[in-house]
């Protein structure tokens, strides 16, 4: 599928695979998206502790940099577990140039280190920040205990994989968040809500990044009980 690389409305950039008319971040600005849908209305719910971090859809690593810089300010030590089937090539991710985008001058150091590090076992990026890139998706994606506090889930939309967005994908993000813990997306599909409340998510609509009307949060209730 033909790929390349677009200006977003707020400068960044993002990857179009015009064969779906899909990109990996919104048109609307690639930066600010992943700041308000995975920053506000997920890390920013924390602070004080260790965090594990679960996200669905590595992409371009923009997610896991930001979540890198802005952690320290919450005081966070993250354990940061990211899937991910089609890896972007070394061109594009240094054509993104995400390291510059933001405000800190180790960004474009720890942008290119969360490329780099070896896949499927933790690497240590900062004092306060491990990652481990898993080459699978949430279809195969299993955990035998709930070992996570917050997930981002940024998947391409459903209009494209609908088979990610199912009650199914669900079912096993439930399974491994610990009680309390929450999902973000930027998805605010109707069926999509739907499938979380079925599998016992607590979700909740909140105001959505520049161009969406709204976005979901998910939670896992404190006393889940039994899956459905």
């Amino acid at each position: 599928m033909e790929r390349k690389i677009i200006h977003t409305a707020d400068g960044s950039k993002t990857i179009q695979l015009t064969g779906w008319n899909e990109q990996y971040h919104s048109l609307h600005g690639a930066v600010q998206e992943a700041y308000h849908v995975f920053i506000e209305a997920g890390l920013r719910q924390f602070s004080d502790r260790e965090l594990s971090i679960l996200e669905v859809g590595f992409g371009t690593g923009l997610n896991a940099l930001i979540t890198l810089v802005e952690a320290p300010s919450l005081n966070l030590t993250v354990q940061y577990s990211a899937l991910e089937t089609s890896p972007v090539i070394e061109a594009e991710w240094r054509e993104l140039g995400y390291g510059s985008a933001l405000d800190t001058s180790r960004a474009a150091l720890w942008y290119e280190a969360l490329h780099l590090c070896t896949w499927e076992e933790p690497v240590t990026i900062t004092s306060g920040f491990t990652l481990t890139k898993r080459n699978t998706d949430a279809r195969r994606f299993v955990t035998a205990h709930p070992v996570y506090d917050l997930i981002y889930f940024d998947a391409f939309g459903a209009r494209v994989q609908p088979d990610l967005w199912t009650e199914e994908i669900f079912i096993s993000m439930f399974s491994a968040l610990r009680p309390g813990g929450i999902l973000v997306t930027y998805s605010a599909k109707g069926s999509v809500r739907r499938a979380m409340e079925a599998v016992g998510f607590q979700t909740e609509r909140l105001p959505g990044p520049p161009g969406k009307r709204e976005m979901l949060r998910a939670s896992k209730p404190l006393n889940p009980g039994t899956l459905p």
